[in-house]
């Protein structure tokens, strides 16, 4: 896949490199070992990821399921006025034509991936639901849906664009992926500093930006992590792995040469290093990388963790395909069978410990806020960028639900009981594998940037 510029800072230089050791080295000094806060370490998820994840991951997600997402690119933002659309051509998001999307997606019947077993079930549940219909009030039912919608809403750490309306537009993700467009400056430098700044948790003693795109940020700049309680040192790491995933995607699908007759895109070295080089980040690059690792940890435990609702025998990867839906179902449970297997995952049992009032309003506060990065998707002015901005931080809002959902997710008896107190939206589903896909993605790229940079030479 292709990577997007998404939401980037400064627009940096190219650098060049004196040694061809130390280059390779300046970038992964720092970069091995057992992560902070996890039992895991670094060589261990490298060749998970790359041998047992990545290729099934990527066969998964061209599939038509995964490919068709539906978005609102046309939210306002509501955070500031002076807001402007990209102009860029590689901005442009080409949505997808009603005859392009297969029909079992567009059908409302499915909205939550779910297809009837048969027909007689179906009506026999309908004359028990109507049985129960009939004694209750317009005012009782409208109240009954309100609070389903606020119990939905409770669990969810991201925001969600409403699929019902106009506005809304499926995209074939595989069409529109997600690389350099030139969205650079000002305009996104206030992005990020809207994340950092505005909706990172940091200790009052500290004044300096978080922002690690800032000027005096620099040596010592994590040190502060160090008096931050787990949950919010988690939330912090947790963004700056998903900078660090961006940065990956635009330095190894990056601009190279574009003529009249092609663009090519490819490998920037000098882009990698930029952001991620122990000297030219002021040691802050390796750390950077090692949160991404941290990122790929919590996505890969809420895979392995969904695994019971997905092997309901009513769930479907529904498109209307029948032989090949049944065929994705069947990669996607192998998929989360070997996710499952990962020896080392991350303990989420360690983060909100506790059902005391301090550990209950903590989770809240880390909800709202991640809540409030997912709604800054809609400033950005880049079309593409927001496109894949909002897939990313719904994908991580939707891990998050699940690896903290007061709702029990278990496996449902094969029955035709499709409503589960637990429940994902189709977009839920589509954004948390895509989104996943993208960490992986990175996580592979790094070998690659390993071995371009060890072959520098002077």
């Amino acid at each position: 896949m292709e990577t997007c510029v998404l939401l980037l800072g400064l627009f940096l230089t190219s650098v060049h490199v004196t040694t061809a050791g130390s280059a390779a080295h300046r970038c992964f000094c720092q970069v091995t070992g057992t992560l902070d806060d996890c039992a895991c370490d670094v060589e261990t998820i490298d060749k998970f990821n790359n041998k047992d994840i990545f290729p099934k991951l990527q066969k998964l997600l061209s599939s038509d399921y995964f490919r068709f997402y539906k978005v609102n690119l046309n939210n306002g933002c509501p955070f500031w006025t002076d807001h402007s659309q990209c102009g860029l051509k590689y901005c442009a998001v080409k949505p997808c034509s009603p005859d392009e999307v297969p029909e079992g997606l567009k059908s409302s019947s499915y909205k939550y991936s779910e297809k009837a077993s048969h027909d007689t079930e179906e009506c026999e549940k309908a004359e028990k639901l109507g049985a129960v219909n009939g004694s209750l009030s317009d005012e009782t039912r409208q109240a009954l849906q309100e609070w389903k919608k606020y119990d939905d809403e409770s669990d969810r750490f991201c925001m969600l664009d409403d699929e019902d309306s106009p506005e809304s537009q499926y995209v074939d993700l595989l069409l529109n992926p997600e690389r350099f467009t030139g969205y650079i400056g000002a305009e996104a430098w206030r992005i990020w500093n809207s994340i950092y700044e505005e909706n990172c948790f940091k200790p009052y003693s500290v004044n300096r930006p978080l922002n690690p795109l800032a000027s005096n940020s620099g040596q010592g700049f994590y040190r502060w992590l160090e008096g931050l309680c787990v949950e919010k040192r988690a939330f912090f790491r947790l963004i700056s792995g998903l900078h660090a995933s961006i940065n990956i995607h635009l330095s190894a699908r990056y601009l190279l040469d574009e003529n009249w007759f092609e663009m090519k895109w490819g490998h920037n070295v000098s882009e990698f290093q930029q952001r991620f080089d122990e000297d030219l980040t002021k040691g802050e690059g390796p750390k950077r990388l090692r949160n991404l690792y941290f990122l790929y940890l919590i996505e890969l435990r809420a895979l392995a963790k969904i695994l019971p609702y997905f092997e309901r025998s009513t769930f479907q990867l529904y498109t209307g395909q029948d032989t090949q839906d049944d065929q994705n179902k069947k990669l996607l449970l192998e998929l989360l069978h070997v996710a499952k297997s990962f020896p080392l995952h991350f303990d989420e049992t360690a983060l909100f410990a506790g059902n005391n009032k301090e550990a209950m309003k903590l989770k809240e506060d880390f909800k709202l806020t991640f809540k409030n990065i997912s709604r800054i998707m809609d400033c950005v002015e880049c079309f593409k960028c927001r496109l894949w901005g909002k897939l990313q931080t719904q994908g991580l809002g939707t891990a998050l639900k699940i690896l903290f959902s007061e709702r029990q997710i278990e496996a449902m008896p094969n029955t035709s009981n499709t409503n589960p107190s637990f429940q994902l939206s189709r977009q839920e589903i589509v954004s948390l594998f895509n989104a996943f896909g993208r960490i992986s993605t990175s996580v592979r790229e790094l070998k690659n940037f390993r071995s371009l940079l060890s072959k520098l030479k002077q």
